[in-house]
């Protein structure tokens, strides 16, 4: 019998423990699941506003290189979601939306005028400009006060504008604001650097009509300047980086010296677009780059400034011809002539300058059909086109550039299939007129 209790005893007390453990066991899974379940529903919370990130990173990384399901900003409304709601001085980390840019360039200083400034917002109001171009540094320097130590230790800024102010004033209305970049002709730091600039071949600085120095454009020192000057302009609010000068003086080897043993001068351009492209794309931001219209038309590179049309394009989001008629060769004897004419898509131009139309039509249709045959060709074509009277020109080669001939140069653009501009006039003495859509 007290074997029997024993045993009675001890299975009891194992059943009771076996029930403890159970309860515990039970109550275990009952919290695990009620964790499980919170953080579910709190996954599920968060993701709800994940698709349409998720989307739109996707949109812009599959169509950044169309320009077309993805462009926005056809009238003021279009502008207003166009990306620019980041204040001045942020962004959302985030590759912008495409605008179909129809912009003018302006100065530091017209920047830099309120009323200036007002009188362009206006003209975004009434025509088909929505964007503008603002010099970031040009002649050499940053145009308005720079915090980076590379730039500050050379005394290499003026404060021509307050930027934080006047991308904010140019943001709340709407306006697409692209930062120009003058890299490579650059007078300032080349004297401040003598290190960094292009030398004759007795090693004295080489200026440009014995008055500009260039920097040298295989130098990464150089690359690495211009192209924190580029992020810094990002993170003040500027939604795209235009490099303007991203190329090699127009000058003979055998007067200049630039190192050994280098690589050719169109790997330098395309090497130095590719890294800055790389690095500000981390920040967001859309990269273009202004070139040479002639070599629209010439093969390779002939005119030995390391600008190859089929390479130039391939790692940045556009490209912008510099289609000005006047500066094509005329068949005078005086300033731009040669006593033949320009050649342009199979068409002689005598003088170009009195031809908007077909210029502009003939070197975008050119453009547009060696494009075509470069595989996985990145690069949106932009044109500039030219907005002043280029009266330096021998008499019954050039006329009075207003609303009427840049309108024929819109409608060039327009009809060779392209669907955006910006118009260049280094005084700024736009007319709104000019841009109202007929």
């Amino acid at each position: 019998m007290q074997l029997n209790s024993l045993r009675m005893t001890k299975e009891m007390g194992s059943r009771m423990l076996n029930r403890k453990i159970y309860k515990i066991l039970f109550a275990s899974f009952i919290i695990t699941s009620m964790i499980i379940i919170i953080n579910i529903n709190r996954d599920n919370n968060n993701d709800q506003s994940l698709p349409e990130t998720e989307n739109l990173d996707f949109v812009l990384e599959e169509g950044k290189g169309n320009g077309d399901e993805d462009n926005i900003g056809e009238n003021n409304s279009d502008k207003k979601n166009n990306g620019n709601e980041n204040s001045a001085g942020g962004n959302d980390n985030l590759k912008k939306e495409r605008v179909k840019v129809k912009a003018v360039y302006i100065t530091g200083a017209s920047a830099g005028n309120e009323a200036f400034l007002d009188k362009i917002i206006n003209f975004t109001k009434n025509t088909e400009l929505n964007a503008v171009v603002i010099d970031v540094k040009e002649d050499g320097k940053v145009n308005y006060e720079s915090n980076l130590k590379s730039v500050r230790d050379i005394k290499g800024y003026s404060e021509l504008y307050n930027v934080e102010k006047v991308i904010k004033k140019l943001k709340d209305n709407g306006i697409y604001v692209i930062g120009r970049v003058v890299c490579f002709r650059d007078n300032h730091l080349a004297i401040k650097r003598p290190d960094l600039a292009i030398k004759r071949r007795d090693g004295s600085i080489w200026k440009e009509n014995n008055a500009i120095a260039w920097t040298n454009p295989f130098n990464q020192e150089v690359w690495e300047y211009n192209i924190e000057i580029a992020k810094e302009a990002v993170e003040k609010g500027f939604d795209e980086i235009q490099f303007d000068y991203v190329r090699f003086p127009a000058v003979s080897n055998k007067e200049v010296y630039y190192g050994e043993n280098l690589p050719e001068k169109a790997d330098a351009i395309n090497g130095f677009l590719k890294e800055a492209a790389a690095e500000l794309k981390e920040k967001g931001a859309i990269v273009s780059a202004d070139i040479f219209a002639i070599v629209c038309e010439s093969p390779g590179d002939t005119e030995g400034i390391g600008q190859v049309l089929e390479r130039v394009g391939m790692d940045i989001d556009y490209i912008s011809p510099m289609i000005y008629p006047s500066h094509y060769a005329n068949n005078s004897r005086g300033m731009m002539g040669n006593g033949v004419g320009q050649s342009i898509n199979g068409i002689v131009f005598t003088a170009p300058d009195l031809k908007p139309y077909e210029v502009v039509y003939n070197v975008l249709e050119k453009t547009k059909n060696r494009i075509s045959e470069v595989e996985n060709y990145k690069a949106e074509v932009r044109p500039y086109i030219q907005g002043f009277t280029a009266s330096y020109l021998p008499k019954g080669y050039y006329q009075v550039y207003g609303p009427e001939q840049i309108k024929q140069q819109i409608k060039a653009v327009y009809d060779a299939g392209y669907e955006e501009w910006i118009v260049w006039d280094a005084g700024n003495n736009y007319v709104e007129n000019a841009f109202k859509k007929d």
